[in-house]
Parts: structure tokens; C-alpha cells; sequence
């Protein structure tokens, strides 16, 4: 059996066992010097070969979940949160307000990496977190406000480039904003689209920057299963880049959501506090999308009616995507 048919194989034993460098921004916890990786060397073989077989792979995903969607268990499960979806405002709303406030007590906005650099904007933080812990949706939205002008700062402060990793943050802002309004139902099919081009725009950095990933795997024992640890990055960059394509493309079901749930706070095990601060936001996202489902959601897929047209939507549009986010982020990394 090649190396790569092994690889293939163990792939979502990866998944399951292994999601300590998922999730994790890795320029958060090592001090090595970025050191762009030549793309001939990225667009390796074994590369190559890996994004056609996942491409595959979740070509026929899409049509394996309706399947496991009528799994009777399932059925009483998705009854059961259907039930609690009214709350999931509330939790992004209050989760968003924790999340904060965590931040603010380490010192931090938006990331472990971004320090509170003045007074004003440590009181802009814990104004934004007053605000959203009121009851009243006027004062969600100055919340929402406050927390796009911090956003715009940091922005100013980071360049573009740097802030795109925290992308979903837009997204947050953009479901507060349009609560109670006639835009409401467009909320979180925005937090989920946000939320997944965060997650692949994070993935490509351990594809063009893999000696950060591999200083950690050495200094933090994160077990391999005995793969190189370049090879160990790759797979582990695919896997993250694969959950924010799921979001994008509305394939992600709550079976799926709920997995990669436990597969992320698992990474606090290992990264701890630091983890916490940093990815709070993410693992609310997850869990309320663990409620929702993509019942609010139409996702692109559903345009192609037929099983094949859609198997064939998925396949070649997860390629191109894999392409584009690699050039751009190599372009200007």
C-alpha cells in the first residue's frame, strides 16, 4: 500500500483523534519566523492528490447525508433542537458579550496576538459588552456598532491581510445588526459564509508557513500517528480548510457540526487558556449552528437539482476554492 493510499485512509482517523492543530492559529503559539514555503513545494504531488480525493470525498458526502438525516435517532435529535432555535440569537448575543469579556480581562481584542494598546478602547470593550447584555435590541445594535468601529481600528492597526483571520467578527456584527428587521433571515446563512472563509483563510497559513506548525508539533508533543510532521501539517490545514468549505457550501449538518465541536474544544487540552481566548467565538458559532441546522439556510448546492450535477458542483468548486485561497494568501502573505 503507497504512502499516499495510507495517508487517504487514516485521514479521518486524523480527524477524530488528532485536532490539535486545528482551530489553532498557529503564529499564537510559536516564535519562529514566518518563512514563506516555495509553492512548487506546496503544490506537491501528495498535495495535489489529497485535494482531488477530498474533493471526492465530499462529492459524495452530499448525498450520504440525506441518508444519515433519516436515521430515526437523528430524527428525534433534530425534533428536540428544533425546539431551542429561538434561543440561538441569545447565544450569539450573550455569547459574543462573554467572549469579550473574556479578552478584556486578558488584555486582548479580538485575538491573543492583538494587546488593548489604551484606556479608551478597554472602555469601548466593556461599553460593547454592557450593551449587549441589555434586553433591548436598540442596544445590541449600538453594541454591534461599537464593536465594527473597534473592529475598523484594529484593522488600521493589523492591515487587511492580518484581520481577515478574524473575519467572522463582520459577520457577527452583521447578524446583530439585522435583528428584527426585514433582513433578519439573511443573519446567519452571513455568520456561517463569514465564519468558513475565516477557517479556510486560517488554513492556507499552515500550507505557506508550515515551519510555524512544525515548531509546535516538536514543543508541544502534539502526536503525529506516525506521519512526518510536514505531512502531519498538510493534513491538518485540509482538515480546517474542509470544515469552513462545509459552512460555505451549507453541507455542514448538525451530525457533522456536533463532531467537529468536540474535535475543537478538545484543543484546549493542549493549548489552554490561550485557546480559549482565541477561539471562544468560533466554538458559540458551532454550537448554534448545532441548533439551527441549514434549515434557514439555501444553500449553494440547491441550485443543481440533479444527484451528479451536484456531486460535480461540489468536486470542481472545491478545487477551484482550494486554488484561489492558496494564490491569493501566497500572493501577498
Amino acid at each position: 500500500m503507497g504512502k499516499l493510499t495510507k495517508i487517504f485512509i487514516l485521514f479521518v482517523l486524523v480527524i477524530i483523534c488528532s485536532p490539535f492543530l486545528v482551530d489553532a492559529h498557529v503564529k499564537w503559539f510559536t516564535k519562529v519566523t514566518p518563512e514563506k514555503e516555495a509553492i512548487e513545494l506546496i503544490l506537491s504531488p501528495m498535495f495535489m492528490t489529497l485535494t482531488l480525493l477530498i474533493a471526492a470525498l465530499l462529492a459524495v458526502l452530499t448525498q450520504l447525508l440525506p441518508i444519515l438525516d433519516n436515521i430515526p435517532i437523528i430524527k428525534k435529535i433534530d425534533v428536540i433542537l428544533d425546539r431551542y432555535r429561538k434561543s440561538s440569537r441569545y447565544i450569539l448575543k450573550y455569547g459574543t458579550a462573554l467572549a469579550l469579556m473574556i479578552q478584556v480581562w486578558s488584555g486582548t481584542i479580538f485575538a491573543p496576538e492583538f494587546a488593548i494598546s489604551n484606556n479608551i478602547i478597554r472602555i469601548l470593550l466593556w461599553l460593547t459588552i454592557l450593551l449587549l447584555l441589555i434586553p433591548n435590541h436598540y442596544a445590541t445594535k449600538a453594541g454591534a456598532i461599537i464593536l465594527f468601529c473597534l473592529f475598523i481600528y484594529q484593522l488600521a492597526h493589523s492591515g487587511l491581510f492580518h484581520m481577515l483571520d478574524y473575519g467572522f467578527y463582520l459577520a457577527i456584527v452583521g447578524v446583530l445588526l439585522v435583528g428584527r428587521t426585514k433582513l433578519e433571515d439573511w443573519g446567519f446563512p452571513f455568520l456561517y459564509l463569514g465564519t468558513g472563509l475565516s477557517l479556510c483563510w486560517v488554513a492556507v497559513e499552515k500550507w505557506v508557513f508550515p515551519a510555524m506548525s512544525i515548531d509546535i508539533i516538536h514543543h508541544h508533543a502534539v502526536p503525529t500517528f506516525g506521519f512526518a510532521p510536514s505531512i502531519f501539517v498538510v493534513l491538518a490545514a485540509f482538515i480546517e480548510f474542509v470544515v469552513g468549505y462545509l459552512l460555505i457550501v451549507g453541507i455542514l449538518n448538525r451530525l457533522l457540526a456536533f463532531v467537529l465541536t468536540l474535535i475543537f474544544i478538545s484543543t484546549t487540552m493542549l493549548f489552554g487558556v490561550t485557546e480559549i481566548i482565541g477561539h471562544l467565538m468560533i466554538h458559540i458559532v458551532l454550537i448554534i449552528f448545532i441548533i439551527e441546522g441549514v434549515s434557514f439556510y439555501d444553500p449553494p448546492i440547491k441550485i443543481h437539482r440533479t444527484k451528479i450535477s451536484q456531486m460535480v458542483f461540489v468536486f470542481l468548486n472545491f478545487v477551484f476554492t482550494v486554488a484561489i485561497f492558496l494564490l491569493i494568501y501566497y500572493r501577498f502573505a
